[in-house]
């Protein structure tokens, strides 16, 4: 009887879509790094903040790997998902947010670690693509995670290439994720105006539209050192756009009730504001170290806010699904 209770309690899962937990992390130790370099703040909080990313995908990632095996079809059911396969694309890109952060203090060891995470984020954007095309995809199970493997993963290897001093392969990266947007964004979008609205688990996702252009208008300025010029200036047009619909989507989003799906709002969020401290930075307004703070602080409150929801729901046992 206590072996027959025992097999019967459902056991947690850890599903892909968590790793935006670290996923969002790195983009504000990211953007704490970033504005450390611009010298608006300092260089410690972007180190504590790295280490704790890690530490989180590190424990996510054993727990994953050891979990995938043992279910139904294994790795191929889990990357041919329709709603969850994309997200798998988030452990090489962490990977390699977690490098681009380690190259300031080991260059060697950053470059190498890199090079791993993005081949593997290249591998797999073009293994789920062609997945794609061969599988029959039902249009209304579309999303915006779809552009995670090669729209971000391309755009964040860019970023990371040029910072590597690579600025050849940066631009082949910059190519890869542009294109990328250009085509599967349009595929995306066309889904969302068009067809019924995303279901409510799902809703979150639509945060990851705002994520392109500003990761487009950081890899260029990674690319070019910080020149502002056209594509520059293009490039954050496009993100105040993307800006103003997410404040009109708000009222969607207040309806929702908190799961995994809300950390689709942290990495996004996170790179408009890296975006914007260059903003404030190049045009330096009167003030502009103020402004630059209350960026700062207001992403970083926002994600602390995630992180208290998500120890709460975890004490409750409502955050992870669960399999019986």
């Amino acid at each position: 009887m206590r072996m027959t209770t025992q097999m019967a309690r459902p056991q947690m899962r850890i599903t892909p879509n968590m790793f935006a937990i670290p996923y969002g992390l790195a983009g504000l130790a990211t953007c704490w790094g970033y504005a450390a370099l611009l010298k608006l703040a300092p260089a410690i909080v972007a180190g504590v903040l790295l280490i704790a990313t890690a530490a989180v995908w590190l424990v996510l990632v054993v727990g994953y790997l050891s979990q995938v095996p043992r279910r139904r079809g294994g790795w191929r059911a889990e990357l041919a998902d329709p709603v969850l396969g994309p997200f798998v694309s988030l452990i090489p890109i962490v990977g390699m947010l977690l490098a681009i952060g380690l190259m300031p203090h080991a260059l060697a060891t950053g470059r190498w670690l890199f090079g791993v995470f993005a081949v593997a984020t290249t591998v797999l954007a073009g293994w789920m693509t062609g997945q794609w095309l061969v599988e029959d995809l039902d249009l209304d199970r579309l999303h915006s995670g779809y552009v995670l493997p090669a729209v971000a993963g391309g755009l964040i290897a860019s970023i990371g290439a040029a910072l590597a001093g690579w600025t050849g392969i940066a631009h082949a990266f910059m190519g890869l994720g542009v294109v990328s947007w250009l085509l599967i964004g349009s595929a995306i979008m066309a889904r969302l105006m068009f067809r019924p609205r995303l279901p409510a688990p799902l809703t979150p996702t639509l945060a990851i539209e705002v994520a392109p252009p500003a990761l487009a208008g950081l890899a260029y300025l990674a690319i070019t050192h910080g020149r502002v010029d056209l594509v520059a200036l293009a490039l954050g047009g496009f993100t105040a756009l993307a800006v103003i619909v997410q404040i009109r989507l708000i009222p969607v989003y207040r309806r929702l009730s908190f799961g995994p799906a809300f950390w689709s709002f942290a990495f996004p969020y996170a790179a408009v504001a890296t975006f914007a401290l260059h903003w404030v930075n190049y045009g330096r307004p009167v003030g502009y170290k103020v402004w630059a703070w209350i960026v700062l602080l207001a992403i970083t409150a926002f994600i602390a806010a995630l992180v208290a929801e998500t120890i709460a729901a975890l004490a409750r046992r409502r955050f992870l699904p669960q399999l019986q």
